[in-house]
């Protein structure tokens, strides 16, 4: 893996007023908030006893009072040696300004999708999504290492609300190749929560709304109950394994979430598709950027103005935007109706707990789009002003993971539904029964049990499979719009479904010895999740009384 030259430096930005009392570790600990438009990475220093957001000369980009953000953005160099440039290199560079096959943006909208539309060849390989999102993270890892005193180990990643399995298991594949003894994962607006450092509110809602995703999360902060979990582990070292027998874990409860692929590169598409109705502007990487640019612009000003030249093309654009416009663009692209459906989901499940919107002690707001004033607007049709904070969009992801890596631990919930795949005669097709409800604490202290029986003469096994449920209103669909990656809601009522163990050798969990007939109840199933997110299984043979499966796992859940 090469990066791009001159990234030379790990420079600290410090911040002083966040107090911590995390247990002290020797441990080397690293956090990466990997964003669709920013990534931002921060570190503990074990001599300041203070968080840090690392500046990586040449990925890095700081403008006024921000921290230090990496742009997610890739292009590569030779796709056959996975030999890339990354972050702010390739703005430098202009490589982001034309339409190159080789320049990748919100890639990671595209992990773990079925991608509609073509993928491109380069070097006579085909590049995926996953591909890209392993070299740039690789680049991040590989510039860290060398640059450290210390090899750093332990990681702590963060990730979306609504991510499947795919997802997940991607990112376990992917940290297996690094030289980091412990790599953990946390979702980000829990670990916003932690990050904002909050210490007299408890109970708070984060609305975390970057470039690719939004996800509102209903966080309970406990300061002193104890707790053996560590998050969820996706590499680990025995030596950091573990917690002594008196510590006192602080504890982040997730209560509530809800989310969706909607971010700010869609707010940047949309002022492209007005501007090429109102001005024929064409759609391209470059007026992509403007659109970007005049958006922030809106952030802090009423009114926005962008120029553009080229001296060789003679192309020139003027574009003009006022935040009355841009509100009137949000709303016809049915924007706040899908915050507002957002919004009534998680106070939904809160109300479910006893929660009422008065009893929310502070709104959380994360991520670049909260900048936009129309966001925020939105946020104070739902809570007072007083209860809102908005002074570390960019970085608390990556603080609060850090958190956990000093001492935080996270109870969480299961956000999708698990079940398993029948044949539905009716409709004469496969179908799926839920066993494991979405809101399910884990672990879990009683199993839920299946009585299963054979479907044909002289059946020799018994087939299941396992799937993560997704949204019964709908799917979401990824595809390319000339060189744009779009997601968007497919409506159409059926449950969307990621199977988890539909491949050879995992679907059988019982071999049947006599040969089972249909007519009888044949095997019970117990099922239950560990604390590690694992569901495992028993099967019991009622016909002789014999365990065929003990505690089986046969897959991890998110």
């Amino acid at each position: 893996m090469t990066v791009a030259k001159g990234a030379k430096s790990l420079l600290p930005y410090q911040y002083p007023f966040f107090q911590s009392n995390c247990i002290r570790t020797t441990t080397v600990s690293y956090a990466i908030d990997f964003g669709t438009s920013n990534t931002v990475i921060t570190r503990w220093n074990p001599v300041t006893q203070q968080p840090e957001t690392i500046n990586l000369l040449g990925f890095s980009q700081q403008l006024g009072d921000n921290p230090p953000l990496i742009p997610s953005l890739v292009y590569v160099e030779d796709a056959s040696q996975g030999k890339v440039i990354v972050g702010q290199t390739i703005r430098d560079r202009g490589l982001d300004l034309t339409n190159d096959a080789r320049f990748f943006r919100s890639f990671k909208r595209g992990i773990g999708a079925p991608i509609q539309g073509f993928l491109p060849e380069l070097d006579e390989k085909v590049v995926t999504f996953e591909m890209v999102g392993e070299w740039f993270l690789n680049s991040l890892i590989g510039q860290l290492q060398p640059e450290t005193s210390q090899t750093p180990n332990s990681l702590v990643l963060t990730v979306p609300v609504d991510s499947f399995e795919t997802y997940r298991h991607w990112l376990t594949q992917v940290c297996q190749g690094w030289n980091i003894e412990q790599v953990r994962i946390i979702d980000e607006p829990t670990a916003a929560a932690l990050g904002y450092g909050t210490t007299d509110e408890s109970l708070l809602l984060v609305v975390d709304f970057g470039g690719g995703t939004i996800d509102l999360s209903l966080v309970q902060l406990d300061l002193g109950t104890k707790q053996k979990s560590q998050g969820f582990i996706l590499k680990w070292g025995e030596k950091l394994l573990g917690t002594s027998s008196g510590q006192k874990a602080k504890l982040a409860r997730v209560l509530a979430k809800a989310g969706a692929n909607l971010g700010g590169s869609d707010l940047d598409y949309w002022l492209v598709d007005y501007f090429h109705q109102t001005q024929d502007l064409p759609k391209s990487p470059l007026t992509t950027r403007l659109a970007e640019k005049l958006k922030i612009q809106l952030s802090s000003q009423t009114e926005a103005t962008e120029v553009y030249f080229n001296d060789e093309t003679l192309d020139s654009y003027e574009l003009e935007l006022n935040r009355q416009q841009f509100e009137e663009i949000l709303r016809q692209q049915q924007f706040f109706a899908q915050l507002d459906e957002l919004m009534t989901q998680v106070l939904q499940q809160g109300r479910r707990n006893g929660i009422e919107v008065s009893d929310i002690d502070a709104v959380l707001l994360v991520g670049g789009t909260v900048q936009v004033p129309s966001v925020q607007k939105w946020v104070r049709e739902y809570f007072e002003e007083s209860k809102i904070k908005c002074d570390r969009p960019f970085e608390a992801i990556a603080l609060g993971a850090l958190q956990l890596a000093q001492g935080f631990q996270v109870k969480d919930f299961l956000y999708h539904s698990y079940g398993i795949r029948y044949w539905n005669s009716r409709r004469n097709c496969h179908s799926w029964h839920s066993i494991i409800k979405s809101g399910q604490p884990y672990p879990m202290s009683e199993p839920i049990e299946l009585v299963l029986g054979a479907s044909v003469d002289n059946q020799p096994s018994i087939e299941l499979i396992i799937g993560e449920l997704g949204a019964e209103t709908g799917a979401t669909e990824v595809y390319f719009d000339g060189d744009r990656l779009i997601t968007r809601a497919v409506g159409g009522g059926d449950t969307v479904v990621q199977p988890l163990n539909d491949r050879e050798g995992a679907r059988t969990i019982a071999r049947l010895d006599p040969l089972g007939y249909p007519g009888s109840d044949r095997v019970k199933i117990q099922f239950w999740i560990d604390e590690r997110r694992n569901l495992r299984i028993n099967v019991e043979d009622l016909l002789t009384q014999q365990y065929l499966l003990t505690n089986q796992i046969v897959a991890q859940l998110s």
